[in-house]
């Protein structure tokens, strides 16, 4: 069964969830995809099997937000098995010039194993005029963890497509 098909919805055309009925839809459109390693990494067990992280985050960010992404992730995780709750903070150093900051919130899903997948929410704010329409926009994602190419490398690559979810009216 296809994701959401259980909400009797569907992707339809670039970027548009249709209900199944018509009767609603939503538009998603691209802006940028993240791409970030961890090159420092901290952890703590807690009571009931809980973890708390953090991870100092260090990456690229192209599309229509072109810049240095630089960031901290302080998720915890309820189970060793469990998912990741992230909590990433970070700001992308454009390369225009400008500062954009981000806040991301999701899950960081146990599965599948080499490529383990990341749903969630962004937030940006910038004072600069060429971004300051995205301070209150929001904006979802989908990405992966992925096993690092390197076997020397320890912090796994970290993919992250975001895109703007426009608001357009309700249909009556």
């Amino acid at each position: 069964m296809p994701p959401g098909s259980h909400l009797g919805c569907g992707l339809k055309g670039s970027g548009r969830l249709v209900a199944g009925d018509g009767s609603a839809t939503l538009r998603l459109e691209p802006l940028y995809r993240i791409r970030f390693t961890y090159p420092e990494a901290w952890e703590v067990g807690l009571e009931g099997g809980w973890e708390q992280h953090l991870y100092l985050a260090e990456g690229r960010c192209e599309g229509s937000i072109a810049g240095r992404f630089r960031g901290a992730n302080f998720p915890q995780r309820r189970t060793p098995m469990g998912p990741f709750v992230p909590d990433i903070r970070a700001v992308i150093e454009t390369d225009d010039g400008a500062t954009v900051m981000v806040e991301l919130h999701g899950y960081g899903r146990a599965y599948p194993p080499g490529s383990r997948q990341i749903v969630g929410s962004v937030l940006h704010v910038s004072d600069s005029d060429r971004y300051r329409r995205l301070n209150d926009v929001v904006c979802v994602c989908v990405g992966e963890v992925r096993a690092p190419d390197d076997p020397n490398q320890e912090s796994p690559d970290l993919v992250i497509d975001v895109a703007e979810l426009v608001w357009e009216p309700i249909a009556q």
